[in-house]
């Protein structure tokens, strides 16, 4: 047999240590997989990454707004007043509704003005 160069051996010991801890993170993702499935796995991970993604866009909107908003104050409470009187005009209205004036409804047959004059006419002539 031919004498073997030193970086040959060295790299032959380097890729031997690389397949061993290969070989390891693949049993040990084969044991964790046993404990928990896949799909369980991923739901989990797409959930948390969903709800991270979420509050680092809401966050990203809350910084541009504030940066927006600076000396405008006063415009931002009423588009805030505005967008809250939109979402609750179904109870303002109800609200309105309840506490409206009822309408004559006999205004054809009764007048409240002329019921007066007609009962003292009635009185006069018995």
């Amino acid at each position: 047999m031919t004498h073997l160069p030193q970086r040959f051996i060295e790299d032959r010991q380097m890729r031997d240590a690389a397949r061993a801890v290969l070989t390891d993170d693949i049993e040990r993702l084969r044991a964790s997989l046993n404990e928990e499935g896949i799909a369980s796995r991923v739901s989990s991970g797409v959930g948390s990454t969903i709800a991270d993604r979420f509050r680092t866009g809401a966050r990203d909107v809350l910084a541009q707004a504030k940066a927006q908003v600076g000396d405008q104050k006063g415009v931002l409470a009423i588009l805030v007043g505005a967008i809250i009187l939109w979402f609750s005009r179904g109870p303002i209205i109800a609200w309105f509704d309840d506490h409206a004036e009822p309408e004559n409804e006999h205004d054809n047959e009764y007048d409240d003005d002329a019921a007066p004059t007609a009962a003292a006419a009635q009185g006069d002539n018995s």
